[in-house]
């Protein structure tokens, strides 16, 4: 290990933004190891058509932005899912029809979309549009902790990160969310 590289002779994530302040170009390096996550996550919570353009967006913001990253206040990676959680709320009105549209029709979503993989993962198959339209009615900061955690499998420190929160914040966003669901899907099956 160099004191440029991490254990396998690649660079650290801190220590590749930190070069690429220097030499943009290495910034592509961050793009290749991050878009792929960063790109389920969106699809995950608008759709595919919105995931591509916002996952580029996330990489263009953060390639601006890549003065302001501070190892010292977490990862690269929670901080490249904040940027995305941040224009995910932007498009909120979106993934709230979205969830609505899905609920409303009442036939499973594309087996291969990123939603039909949450839902499935978190209910049964005939439940997606219950959960659906359970999803809608979570706060927006229940939503973005739940669906951070589903789709991009982060910690709660790493949750906690990008979205400004304590870590306290998102273990109770979370705990409240779960319940929320639960009940909403218990009411429906009595």
């Amino acid at each position: 290990m160099t004191a440029d590289t991490g254990v396998d002779g690649e660079l650290t994530d801190a220590q590749l933004i930190a070069q690429a302040r220097r030499n943009p170009d290495l910034f592509s390096v961050v793009y290749n190891r991050h878009f792929r996550d960063i790109y389920r996550y969106v699809a995950g919570r608008l759709d595919v058509q919105v995931a591509d353009d916002l996952a580029a967006e996330t990489f263009l913001i953060a390639f601006r932005r890549r003065d302001r990253f501070d190892p010292e206040r977490g990862g690269l990676r929670p901080w490249l899912f904040g940027i995305a959680t941040n224009l995910v709320a932007r498009h909120r009105k979106q993934e709230v029809r979205h969830y609505r549209a899905l609920a409303r029709a009442g036939v499973e979503p594309d087996a291969d979309s990123h939603e039909s993989q949450v839902v499935t993962s978190a209910s049964a198959q005939r439940l997606q549009p219950q959960l659906a339209k359970a999803l809608t009615r979570l706060t927006r900061g229940e939503r973005d902790v739940l669906l951070l955690m589903a789709l991009s499998r982060l910690s709660h420190e790493e949750i906690a990160q990008p979205l400004g929160i304590s870590y306290g914040t998102v273990g109770s966003r979370l705990s409240r969310a779960r319940k929320k669901i639960r009940a909403l899907l218990e009411g429906l099956e009595r």
